[in-house]
């Protein structure tokens, strides 16, 4: 995973927000498509940028794609943040 990756796909508020819903679980597609007012393809275009992020995994069930977050990339960010902010005491930042 690299940083510019990550910030880039969290710099978009429609990712910010798909993000958002997934902390509630995994959802399809069509479901993830639905609560927005874009086409299809749009939505698809976003999702595939957070994958390709590694922010989010995706899985293939029959005629359906299912997302979920992945929090371990979360959690990576949110250190090197820490870290860079000055809360973990350890000076260096890769």
């Amino acid at each position: 995973m690299g940083y510019a990756e990550t910030f880039k796909a969290l710099g978009d508020p429609v990712r910010r927000e798909i993000l958002t819903m997934l902390r509630k679980g995994r959802m399809s597609a069509g479901e993830i498509s639905s609560r927005f007012d874009m086409t299809q393809a749009t939505v698809s275009y976003h999702l595939k940028m957070l994958k390709e992020a590694d922010l989010v995994f995706e899985e293939k069930e029959k005629n359906f794609v299912y997302y979920t977050l992945n929090t371990s990339v979360i959690e990576e960010v949110m250190l090197w943040l820490a870290a860079l902010k000055g809360e973990d005491g350890n000076e260096e930042i890769r």
